[in-house]
C-alpha cells in the first residue's frame, strides 16, 4: 500500500516535471525564433552601415600619390608657369615697344 502511494506520488511528480519541461521548451523555441529574427534585422543594418562606411572611406581617406602622378602634376604645373612667363614677357615687350623715349610716366621734357 505504501509502495503504491509512493508510485503515485512519483508518477505525479514526473508528470508535473514533463509539463514544466514542455512549457520551458516551448518558451525557448519562441525565444530562439524571436532572437533569430532580431539577429537577421541587426545583420541587415550592419551590412548597410559597413557598405556606407566603405563608400565614405573611399571618398575621405587620401591615398598616396604615385611617382608618375606627382611627376605628371608637376610637369603640368611647370608648363602652366612657363606659359604664364611667356605671356608676361610678350606683354612687357609690347609695352616697351609702344613707349616713347621722350616721355617719362606721361610727362614731357621741358625744352
Amino acid at each position: 500500500d505504501t509502495e503504491t502511494k509512493e508510485n503515485e506520488i512519483e508518477k505525479a511528480t514526473k508528470e508535473q516535471d514533463v509539463k514544466y519541461k514542455v512549457k520551458e521548451s516551448t518558451d525557448l523555441d519562441a525565444t530562439v525564433a524571436e532572437t533569430s529574427s532580431d539577429r537577421s534585422g541587426v545583420q541587415a543594418e550592419l551590412d548597410a552601415v559597413l557598405e556606407y562606411l566603405q563608400k565614405i572611406e573611399a571618398q575621405c581617406i587620401e591615398k598616396a600619390e604615385t611617382h608618375a602622378e606627382r611627376k605628371a602634376r608637376f610637369e603640368a604645373e611647370l608648363a602652366g608657369l612657363k606659359q604664364a612667363l611667356q605671356v608676361l614677357e610678350e606683354e612687357t615687350a609690347f609695352v616697351q615697344k609702344g613707349a616713347s623715349t621722350k616721355m617719362l610716366r606721361g610727362v614731357r621734357r621741358h625744352t
